[in-house]
């Protein structure tokens, strides 16, 4: 998938494990409920994210880049009351035995800016950040955590600026 050059919003990369889904947590935390969507398998989500995800949606171009892939617009998309996103593929394979969403994201996000939200940043994605020549924000989200009003405002402020700075 590569996303329209036409679009002025930067786009907001969302992963959904450690960041939608707080898998560390000790214990539910308060506004979360447990899903049951995979056997076996833990899946925290808070109603509370979807308008945190909505606040954000006028400044950025929302896309899910989680190994969800298209069962996050299936599975928590009606849970966050979010719409369909777009969804960036990630083939599992190559030399790399480990999982590597970075190629896929350059390919997704072309030359615009964007921010990237993930609880699992590889020093790879600094490098390309630092490197790219284009905007580019990446943020750590503590897995144990989850997504919180105070990253939600530094990635406000920080489409705010692209915003001003190009206007000027």
């Amino acid at each position: 998938m590569i996303l329209s050059r036409a679009d002025p919003r930067p786009v907001l990369l969302v992963d959904v494990d450690g960041v939608l889904n707080p898998w560390l947590a000790d214990r539910c935390p308060d506004g979360y409920h447990e899903y049951d969507f995979f056997p076996g398998e833990r899946v925290l989500l808070s109603p509370g994210h979807g308008e945190l995800l909505t606040s954000l949606a006028a400044a950025y171009e929302l896309v899910w880049a989680t190994a969800w892939e298209h069962r996050a617009n299936r599975l928590i998309c009606p849970v966050l009351s979010l719409p369909e996103l777009p969804v960036i593929e990630f083939p599992l394979g190559g030399r790399d035995t480990l999982f590597r969403k970075l190629p896929s994201v350059i390919d997704t996000v072309g030359e615009r800016p964007c921010a990237w939200i993930d609880d699992d940043h590889q020093p790879d994605h600094y490098t390309w950040a630092q490197q790219r020549g284009v905007p580019t924000l990446i943020v750590d989200i503590d897995p144990a955590e989850g997504l919180t009003r105070g990253v939600v405002a530094i990635l406000a402020d920080w489409a705010a600026r692209l915003r001003d700075s190009a206007q000027s």
